[in-house]
Formats: C-alpha cells, sequence, structure tokens
C-alpha cells in the first residue's frame, strides 16, 4: 500500500474492565473450543452499542450473556440465556435487537431481561449462523450470516429485512461476513470479509437490489476486518482483531489515523458514545476490557426501527 501521508498512530485508553465476578474463569464452553482452538476464555465481548442514558451494552458470546455498562464504568447483567449473542441494535428505547449465533435473530427487553426470538429461520431453514446488524433511516434492518465460512467456503450470506417482513439475500459469496454499516447517505453497503481480510463496497440500487460489489480496503495478518462503524464525515472505522487495530479510513479506503490496542488485545468492534458522541468505546475481547479514544468527529446517527402506526 502507497500513502501520500502516513497515518496518525495513537493508542486506545482504557475505560473498563469486566468484574472478576462476572468472568467465568477455568470454564470451558463450546464455542470457545470451535473459536478459540480450546482456550478458556473467560468472556468474550462484542456487540457495543449505546442507549439513550449514555450506558453502554455488550454482549458476552460464549456465555451467552448481555451487559449493561455505565457512564461511571459499572457493569450490570440484564441478560442470559442459552445463545451465542453478537452484534445488536437497539429496536426501540428499551429492546435490543440481538443477532445470535445459534438461535438467528433475538429480542431481549433490557428492563426485565426477557428474551425472546425475532426470526429463528428463512423458509424454515436456519441460518449459518448470524453475525451483526444495522438499520437503515427507514428501519430496514441490514445483517450478516457468517457462520463457519471463509476462503475454503465463501459462501456467507447478507440479508436485508424490510419493515414488511420481507426478507431479502443479497449476496451469499462473502468469505466470513461479519460487521457491516451503510454509508451515511444510505448509497453503500460496507460488510467485513474477515476470512478475506478485506472490507466489501456495494451499491445500493433503487429496486433494492446490490450491484457492482467491489473490494473496498484490503487488511493483513492473521484475523481480518470485524466490526465496522462510520462517523459523520464518511470515514469509515474498521476494528481488525488479528492487529489490535482501529483502522480511520478516508472515503477514498486510505487511513488517516491508526488506533492501537495493546499487546495481545483483539479489538473486535466498536462504537461512538459520550455526551457529543465523539468517544469511540471499543470491545478488546481476549481480555475482556472496553478500551477507549477520543474522536475529532462524532460517529454517524444510529437508526432504530420505526414505531408502527397507530391504529
Amino acid at each position: 500500500m502507497f500513502l501520500l501521508h502516513p497515518p496518525t498512530v495513537r493508542c486506545l485508553e482504557p475505560f473498563t474492565s469486566m468484574p472478576g465476578k462476572y468472568r467465568q474463569t477455568g470454564v470451558r464452553s463450546h464455542w470457545a473450543d470451535v473459536n478459540q482452538g480450546g482456550r478458556l476464555a473467560d468472556s468474550f465481548l462484542e456487540g457495543p452499542v449505546f442507549d439513550a442514558l449514555g450506558n453502554l451494552f455488550v454482549t458476552d458470546i460464549p456465555f451467552g450473556r448481555i451487559f449493561r455498562i455505565s457512564p461511571e464504568g459499572d457493569w450490570d447483567l440484564v441478560a442470559q440465556w442459552e445463545g451465542e449473542p453478537n452484534g445488536m441494535k437497539f429496536l426501540d428505547a428499551t429492546r435490543l435487537l440481538v443477532t445470535d449465533y445459534r438461535n438467528g435473530l433475538m429480542l431481549v427487553d433490557t428492563g426485565s431481561g426477557q428474551v425472546r426470538p425475532f426470526l429463528e429461520r428463512r423458509n424454515s431453514e436456519r441460518f449459518k449462523g448470524v453475525n451483526d446488524l444495522v438499520f437503515d433511516s427507514r428501519g430496514n434492518l441490514y445483517f450478516t450470516d457468517q457462520g463457519q465460512t471463509g476462503l475454503h467456503d465463501p459462501t456467507g450470506r447478507v440479508y436485508r429485512l424490510g419493515l414488511d417482513g420481507r426478507l431479502d439475500l443479497l449476496l451469499n459469496n462473502v468469505p466470513s461476513p461479519n460487521g457491516i454499516v451503510l454509508s451515511n447517505d444510505e448509497r453503500f453497503l460496507f460488510v467485513a470479509a474477515t476470512r478475506g481480510n478485506c472490507v466489501w463496497r456495494m451499491p445500493l440500487l433503487a429496486d433494492g437490489s446490490v450491484s457492482k460489489a467491489g473490494q473496498f480496503f484490503t487488511s493483513y495478518g492473521p484475523s481480518g476486518p470485524d466490526g465496522l462503524a462510520m462517523d459523520a464525515s464518511g470515514r469509515l472505522l474498521v476494528a481488525n482483531p488479528g492487529l489490535a487495530y482501529v483502522w480511520v479510513l478516508d472515503p477514498r479506503a486510505q487511513p488517516e489515523q491508526i488506533l492501537t490496542g495493546p499487546t495481545g488485545a483483539s479489538i473486535t468492534n466498536l462504537a461512538f458514545g459520550g455526551p457529543d458522541r465523539k468517544t469511540l468505546f471499543c470491545t478488546d475481547s481476549t481480555h475482556g476490557e472496553i478500551l477507549m479514544a477520543r474522536m475529532d468527529v462524532a460517529g454517524s446517527p444510529i437508526h432504530q426501527r420505526p414505531a408502527p402506526p397507530s391504529a
């Protein structure tokens, strides 16, 4: 990669760490046996998203948990079930829509902790293993179906769920589709292809289809791009767990900044928060920690599904 201007490199700073009482120390999980090479992971944090009060919600994949973290860094367990929750977004003020690798799309009430199915199957067929999701401004939902796909089996899928319940298959040839985000004008969809070590970019056409999908950014290292976010200036932020980086890319995919985590970190996902939404919070899944960095530009708005019209 040739760069006219080398990127600024900054270190991510610690915000908070999972308290010892929640760490499943020495406990085996099927998820970690398969996805972490048998490592005894006491947690694996993912899916950061903020509510309107400034609380940060994160998932813990191997132990089927969702936590609420206050602006002061205090942790509370919101829900736990027999699942493997990953990405999530608020459906409305109090309900989270969660991609659950084992169960499909699930709804979690953050007040009561109640968990119930939202979309478990497509045409009676189970998903490969859903991973991440994003709403557009109209309430259409885009989500990735990653499973165990990769370069050996490039059949990962990307779906769009419309407000009318129609489920469209947009892509079925992605090597490990993971993070997903829309451009600010919602004309382009970006998908992290983790095992392809790149980010795809595809135009969204007026009829709802996608066309001319291309490779927007290419990374390197043992594990490729994971979570994605967009800032108000149109920069794409890419969590890269294998490098413990966050790439901050301009609209031409040129790195303007690189945010680095500590040695051995796995920076899996990211979300903008704080009163001005100019603080970036990242999940360091290996260490069960949340890292942060002050940014010069606020994050783009995170949309929810609009409420149905009253009768």
